[in-house]
């Protein structure tokens, strides 16, 4: 890609921006939300055009003006957001086999047990386990997904693949499987362009390193001449002094219990609770229960056995919008299906749960609203050019901003996280530390979800393990390290512990 360069009105998205993949090569492509990255990639995916620039693939100038112009060029992308890419009423095979279905056939009759058949082959290259080729796609969990989409990308044989962060929704174990297909991939000539935040992952799997900020690239080097720290510095102009920033805040009393907690097959009589002020984690493994807590807890999903109780009352919630009336909200895991509204503007979304307040009289008053949203977004630092963009042309981080920032004027009591950093960079994500840790200070009580264990060792004032939806064993702050969670997480014991 040469001198490619992207405007969209009142955002200059790239300028000038060189970028190589060689074949036989994992190319790691960062930056900040933001930095233009995605941006560039959707240009060599063909969702958008550059205004200036060109491509040239194998040596060949190419005409990349649609998604089908970059897949017949050889050029498959992996998205980040599963579910915008698969079709759920299809098979596991079918969703494989898709782009085969609806642009590449040589016949109109389909061969399904050949389809099938070809499917779970490449299930099987993978080395996936226990995913049925016949199994519909709406009854998978993230992760299984997520390899559907990776699957697909190699039934297309494709020359480049770009992997906007696959292992996002990926356990350790699934994460690992995922790195021996991209090696194998490479040991075979493909060229693969790996989007990741995780900088432990980038070290491990990638040759080279091409680093992005404020839409233009800053450096492209070997990984083995670069650190994390300084990709840290080019990515934010900056040092990072701080990559978990944790707000000293006062812990007073109890104001959220719960008891026998069951539910959704995943949870089994989980007891906690939080104090005012307090930060709790939750951490455990993909499928662990973490996400199923929260939704229990938020009322998304019926309770089958346990009780709730803040500030020493019981709590009987039958729906989200008592929880919210009550004073319990959530940011969940899948910010752009369930946190926010994607095809709607930031203000919209900044001021739907308090659209009462906004219209008294029962029409809303539009100045009023604007200026909330407006302030909203200076106070939590959200980068969009006005508060009538649709928050789905946002970065992540933005977009998690917003899904945060529509509850600051609701004055919640407990604040729910579920996966919060999930997809963003490391800017973003100290941002949101530090808006969790000001909570905190604010007498709110935090139940912070993660998998990511060095985010919940950083920021959590108590750590609760999480196993086969059972809380397995609790630390203090300061007592934990990533073995001992991960030991436990896993279902293994310390030696001479009972618990």
């Amino acid at each position: 890609m040469n001198r490619i360069s992207k405007s969209f009105p009142g955002v200059r998205a790239l300028k000038d921006v060189d970028f190589e993949v060689r074949a036989g090569e994992i190319h790691a492509l960062l930056g900040a939300n933001g930095a233009g990255k995605s941006t560039l990639m959707k240009i060599l995916s063909g969702a958008y055009t550059a205004d200036e620039g060109a491509i040239t693939i194998d040596g060949v100038p190419a005409t990349i003006r649609s998604p089908i112009d970059a897949k017949r060029a050889g050029v498959q992308c992996v998205y980040q957001e599963v579910d915008t890419a698969l079709v759920p009423g299809l098979t596991v095979a079918e969703n494989v086999m898709l782009d085969r279905l609806s642009y590449g056939a040589k016949s109109a009759v389909v061969n399904w047990g050949s389809l099938k058949r070809e499917a779970s082959s490449i299930l099987d290259k993978m080395g996936v386990a226990g995913l049925p080729a016949d199994k519909q796609v709406g009854e998978l969990a993230i992760s299984q997904k997520q390899l559907v989409l990776i699957a697909r990308a190699l039934a297309q044989q494709a020359k480049y693949v770009i992997l906007d962060e696959p292992t996002a929704p990926l356990s350790l174990e699934e994460t690992d499987r995922l790195f021996r297909t991209m090696r194998t991939l490479k040991a075979e000539g493909v060229g693969l362009i790996f989007i990741s935040h995780r900088l432990p992952e980038v070290f491990d799997i990638c040759d080279r390193i091409t680093v992005m900020r404020d839409g233009e690239r800053v450096a492209t080097a070997p990984a083995a001449e670069l650190t994390p720290g300084k990709v840290v510095e080019l990515m934010l102009g900056k040092s990072l002094e701080e990559e978990f920033p944790k707000l000293a805040a006062e812990i007073g009393d109890t104001l959220f219990e719960a008891a026998g907690v069951h539910g959704l097959g995943k949870v089994h009589g989980v007891d906690f609770s939080i104090r005012r002020g307090e930060i709790v984690g939750i951490v455990g493994l993909v499928g662990a229960g973490k996400t199923e807590l929260t939704r229990l807890l938020f009322a998304a999903e019926p309770l089958e056995k346990g009780e709730l109780r803040l500030d020493g009352k019981p709590l009987r919630l039958s729906g989200p919008s008592d929880a919210i009336d009550a004073g319990i909200v959530l940011v969940p895991e899948e910010r752009r299906t369930q946190g926010v509204l994607v095809g709607e503007s930031v203000k919209v979304n900044l001021t739907v749960p308090i659209l009462k307040r906004l219209a008294p009289s029962g029409w809303i008053r539009g100045r009023a609203e604007t200026r909330h949203a407006e302030e909203t977004v200076e106070r939590l630092g959200v980068k969009t050019p006005h508060v009538d963009q649709a928050v789905g042309y946002l970065s992540g981080g933005n977009q998690q901003k917003v899904a945060i920032g529509k509850w600051l004027p609701t004055d919640a009591k407990l604040y729910m996280f579920d996966e919060p950093t999930k997809g963003i960079d490391i800017g973003a994500k100290s941002d949101i530390f530090r808006l969790i840790g000001r909570l905190a200070q604010e007498g709110k009580a935090v139940l912070y979800a993660s998998s990511e264990i060095n985010e919940i060792i950083g920021i959590s004032d108590r750590i609760l393990v999480l196993c086969d939806g059972r809380i397995v064993k609790s630390f203090g702050r300061g007592e934990a390290t990533e073995e001992q969670i991960l030991l436990f997480a896993s279902a293994g014991k310390e030696q001479g512990d009972e618990r």
